[in-house]
């Protein structure tokens, strides 16, 4: 026993040489008055050419019983105000996220050339379909309109020149929330409610515009979920409240639709019907149809992809330049 004692001790004397000089500094926590539920990990920032700077997953929605919904921001070096630019993704209402579009390999530095233009812009997540159905994803994108315009001297933006744009699922979101809007906030978020949820100005591509006229197709499940239809039966109500086309009326903001010619996913039909529905309400509307381009503007060869995503891009920001920077 004597011996063991002995040995047991050696180790600890050891073992103290070992750990000394490695010893770390006491933290001494920071205590609230009540419990914390705000996240406490700090901002983070990643650098982009031209001093552009973008901050991850800025929460904009706690919701109980939702994954706090967050959003990406990208901000100019200078200080501003600059006209804001919404980005909604797309995915069916299933899938997708803040950093993903068509064919782009990197839409981050995507979104930072347009913002070293001049521009602050913001790439929303949302609830998806599968999360909670129609109408959470739209009050989601409404939520946020609110909370940037609520944060505009925070993060430099001008509410007086705000576009939303929206690819799919998000041009449908997109649409939905630039035709109908200026209500006072819904939903479980309420958040912010003396801000106005309208934009001044709305980019769509290839987008579904009325659920009553969408074709059976492989997305058809997914809009089943996204409108809570039971056994592929929907509540009309739902179908026409969903659709960006029941809302079309003169007071609504400038519209620039995009679709290839050859999209099997969502028909050109969709957006050439909004068109011609906001023309003949008189809203400044241009329909940009992009030969042999199908969904997510592929094409029958990596060129002819590159060539039609880069024309919607084209498109996009000279429309963006025209409708927020009229004088440059």
């Amino acid at each position: 026993m004597r011996k063991h004692a002995m040995i047991f001790a050696a180790m600890v004397a050891f073992a103290g040489t070992l750990t000394a000089p490695a010893q770390a500094r006491t933290v001494v926590p920071a205590i609230s008055a009540k419990p914390v539920t705000n996240d406490s990990m700090p901002e983070r920032v990643l650098n982009f050419p031209e001093g552009v700077r973008a901050s991850a997953d800025v929460t904009y929605s706690t919701i109980v019983g939702y994954r706090p919904i967050t959003l990406d921001l990208y901000r100019p070096r200078t200080k501003g105000p600059h006209p804001l630019v919404i980005y909604v993704h797309g995915g069916g209402w299933m899938i997708g996220n803040t950093r993903e579009l068509g064919a782009f390999t990197n839409l981050p530095a995507v979104f930072a050339g347009l913002s070293a233009k001049g521009y602050v812009v913001a790439s929303l997540e949302y609830r998806l379909g599968g999360e909670a159905p129609f109408p959470a994803a739209v009050n989601d994108v409404r939520t946020a309109i609110r909370f940037l315009k609520a944060n505009a001297g925070r993060y430099g933006v001008d509410t007086r020149r705000v576009a939303i744009w929206g690819a799919s699922a998000g041009a449908q979101l997109a649409s939905l929330a630039a035709l109908d809007c200026g209500h006072p906030p819904s939903g479980e978020d309420k958040s912010n409610p003396g801000e106005s949820d309208c934009v001044q100005a709305a980019v769509t591509w290839y987008g579904l515009f009325d659920f009553s006229n969408a074709p059976q197709s492989a997305a058809s499940r997914a809009k089943d979920i996204y409108l809570d239809c039971k056994n592929s039966v929907c509540d009309p109500r739902t179908v026409t409240a969903a659709s960006p086309v029941t809302y079309v009326d003169a007071k609504d903001p400038p519209m620039l639709l995009i679709h290839g010619t050859q999209d099997k996913t969502v028909s050109m039909a969709q957006s050439q019907a909004l068109a011609d529905k906001l023309k003949a309400a008189k809203v400044p509307v241009t329909l940009e149809l992009i030969p042999g381009a199908a969904h997510g503007w592929t094409g029958v060869d990596e060129a002819a992809t590159r060539a039609a995503s880069l024309r919607a891009l084209d498109l996009t920001f000279r429309f963006l330049d025209a409708q927020l920077r009229p004088t440059r």
